[in-house]
């Protein structure tokens, strides 16, 4: 590879690397380069899926997703696109939503299944499913009072992702435009973490109503009823307007079809 970059770089007589420091850096004209080069490289697996049938199509496809997904119905996405595509290695990163919108950004994933949360005209969304989510407890922190109005929150301490989670941000605005405000506020950006918290008894948190009940049927949690209801949170695929493959919109399309919130670790 060394040995053709030089070639290059003596054909037309232009430095693509700066090697002065101890590590070679590219310079503006080899950032040029690597960018028109990147483009043709796209180019060309765009081609490639238009010739190739499903069953024989090769490629690497990194997929961002929250805990969330991660936790329910990523196994059987995996699995459908494996029937699809059974020589389409995928490649997950879970982290938050935030960072994975740079990811994205970035060209460090290929697609995203986040919550819709991102009007940015340089993506394109495809919504796939929708989660509920409920205000629990530990059985009992509150008293005997399952109804609660959203200003008797301000007794309790809170447990909430941060704003680099599409949920926390949502609920975290939904909370503010309710007038709730708390000065006894727990952030996290693990939904595992918030789950283990909120068992523990260390205070309420919104939490995915369906794929936690179980634990709410086993008396680990309580659902408050609190009024005005959490409003629900849509999901939504997610890809660079100028980074469109036909793979990446099938995979997007699997992802409607088998998205579910219901349990978690589903396979089948």
């Amino acid at each position: 590879m060394s040995k053709r970059i030089q070639e290059l770089e003596s054909l037309f007589d232009t430095a693509l690397f700066d090697r002065s420091m101890r590590s070679a850096r590219l310079t503006e004209k080899g950032e040029e380069m690597f960018m028109q080069a990147k483009r043709l490289l796209d180019q060309r697996d765009a081609t490639v899926e238009l010739l190739q049938r499903p069953e024989v199509l090769e490629r690497h496809v990194r997929i961002g997703v929250t805990e969330l997904t991660a936790m329910t119905w990523l196994p059987r996405l995996v699995g459908a696109i494996e029937a699809n595509f059974p020589r389409v290695i995928i490649e997950p990163r879970v982290d938050a939503s935030v960072m994975l919108r740079d990811k994205l950004l970035d060209d460090e994933v290929d697609l995203m299944i986040v919550p819709e949360m991102f009007n940015d005209q340089r993506f394109v969304s495809k919504r796939v499913g929708v989660v509920e989510h409920a205000l629990m407890c530990k059985p009992g922190l509150v008293g005997r009072r399952r109804r609660l109005r959203t200003d008797d929150l301000t007794a309790h301490r809170l447990l909430t992702q941060d704003d680099r989670s599409g949920t926390g941000q949502l609920y975290n605005r939904w909370l503010r435009s309710i007038g709730v405000k708390t000065a006894n506020t727990v952030f996290s950006n693990s939904l595992v973490a918030l789950i283990g918290l909120t068992v523990s008894g260390m205070g309420i948190s919104y939490l995915p109503r369906k794929c936690l009940a179980p634990m709410v049927d086993s008396g680990a949690l309580e659902v408050l009823n609190v009024s005005p209801a959490l409003p629900s949170a849509p999901y939504a695929a997610v890809c660079r307007g100028d980074r469109q493959s036909g793979l990446v919109a099938s995979i997007a399309r699997l992802a409607q079809e088998h998205c579910d919130f219901g349990r978690i670790f589903q396979t089948q």
